[in-house]
């Protein structure tokens, strides 16, 4: 099951490199801004409760999708960029296996524990 949702989070990310051809900039601009919503990561300074939040914030594809819809139908083509952009550095986070986090650690995602080990856990 887990190498179908891969392939499926696969597919989603040659979807945003698709529709990023539509947008009137350079192809590059997507790959500059690639790595961008990594930086929901750095509320995880404060506490694992507000690093889930922000990083969640930014790697939710609802998100992505309802900023890529405000942009085409609001006709702001830096939002419909930041959608495809926030869609496609999801799933292609996902296909690696980092998804949304819980709050209470970093390597507690939706997909599972990141890692082999997992934290508190004997056997």
């Amino acid at each position: 099951m887990k190498n179908i949702l891969k392939i499926e989070e696969l597919a989603m990310f040659g979807l945003a490199i698709y529709m990023n051809s539509f947008l009137p900039f350079e192809g590059w601009v997507f790959w500059a801004l690639f790595l961008l919503p990594d930086i929901g990561m750095l509320g995880y300074i404060i506490n694992t409760k507000i690093g889930a939040f922000t990083y969640n914030l930014l790697h939710h594809k609802g998100i992505a999708i309802t900023c890529y819809l405000a942009g085409y139908f609001f006709k702001v083509h830096e939002l419909t960029l930041a959608g495809v952009v926030l869609f496609g550095h999801s799933s292609f986070d996902r296909v690696f296996g980092f998804g949304l986090k819980f709050p209470d650690h970093f390597k507690h995602t939706h997909l599972g524990w990141i890692g082999v080990e997992v934290p508190g856990k004997t056997d």
